[in-house]
C-alpha cells in the first residue's frame, strides 16, 4: 500500500522482515490514525507479544507475523546440533501459537514454514529455508489479495454503495486487503463508488478510521468512506 506522510509517498507492507537485524517490522496499528510508525520486534518473544497486544491484527497479517517470528527464532539459534535446534523450534512455535490461541492463520503459516525446513540437512540450511518459507507465505498472501481484487472488480459498478464488514482492509493482510482489493482494482478501472465501513470491536478494527477509513484515505479511494460503528 502507498502511504503518504507529510507529503512523502512510500510503499509499505503491514508486515515485513529485516534480515540484517533479524527483526520483524510491523506497522504499529494501535497508534493509527493519529500516528504512523513502523516498529521492529527484536526476538520471537517480542513478536509474540506484538500479536497478543494487537500491534498487528487481522488474519493474513498475524499469519505472516507468526511465519516471520518462527524464522526469526530459527535464525537466532546458535549451535549445530539438529536435536537441540528442533527443541528450540518447538519452543518458538508454541510461544507464537499461544500469542493468539484461537487464531488459525498463525498455526497454518508456521506449519508451512516448518514443513519447508525439513528439506534442510543442517541447522544452517533449515534456518535459510525458514526465512525463505516465511517470505513466500507473505508474498502468497499478497497474491491472494490481488487475485480477489482482479476477480471482484467486475462486481462493482459506477455509483454503487459498497459495504465492507469486519477487518478486511490492507492493514489486516500483508498488503492490498481482501474486501478492499476489488475496490482498488475497480478504482484503477475508473469506476466511482461510495464505501461504507462497519463494525468497530475492541480496537476499532472494522469501521473507524484506524482500520477502514484510514487505508482508504491514504490510498485513496476517491470518496469519503462512511463509518458505521457498532453500538
Amino acid at each position: 500500500m502507498l502511504v503518504t506522510i507529510r507529503g512523502q509517498t512510500q510503499h509499505y507492507r503491514t508486515v515485513a522482515f529485516d534480515a540484517k537485524r533479524n527483526a520483524v517490522l510491523l506497522i504499529e496499528q494501535r497508534l493509527l490514525p493519529h500516528e504512523f510508525r513502523v516498529v521492529a520486534t527484536a526476538d520471537f518473544d517480542a513478536t509474540a507479544r506484538a500479536i497478543t497486544e494487537m500491534v498487528v491484527r487481522g488474519a493474513g497479517a498475524i499469519g505472516a507475523t507468526a511465519a516471520y517470528g518462527l524464522a526469526q527464532g530459527a535464525r537466532a539459534f546458535r549451535g549445530r546440533g539438529l536435536p537441540q535446534f528442533r527443541r528450540h523450534i518447538g519452543k518458538v512455535y508454541e510461544t507464537l501459537k499461544a500469542a493468539r490461541p484461537t487464531a488459525v492463520d498463525p498455526v497454518n503459516a508456521m506449519n508451512q514454514v516448518r514443513a519447508a525446513m525439513q528439506a534442510g540437512q543442517t541447522v544452517e540450511e533449515q534456518q535459510l529455508l525458514a526465512l525463505a518459507a516465511a517470505e513466500e507465505f507473505a508474498n502468497e498472501d499478497v497474491r491472494h489479495c490481488t487475485d480477489i481484487g482482479r476477480h471482484g472488480a467486475g462486481l462493482i459498478r459506477n455509483g454503487m454503495n459498497v459495504l465492507t464488514h469486519c477487518n478486511a482492509g490492507w492493514l489486516a493482510f500483508v498488503d492490498v486487503g481482501s474486501a478492499t482489493a476489488p475496490m482498488y482494482a475497480a478504482q484503477a478501472q475508473g469506476k466511482k463508488f461510495h464505501v461504507c465501513c462497519d463494525e468497530t470491536r475492541p480496537r476499532s478494527q472494522g469501521a473507524l478510521s484506524r482500520r477502514g477509513n484510514w487505508p482508504s484515505k491514504r490510498f485513496p479511494i476517491k470518496s469519503s468512506p462512511t463509518a458505521l460503528p457498532d453500538t
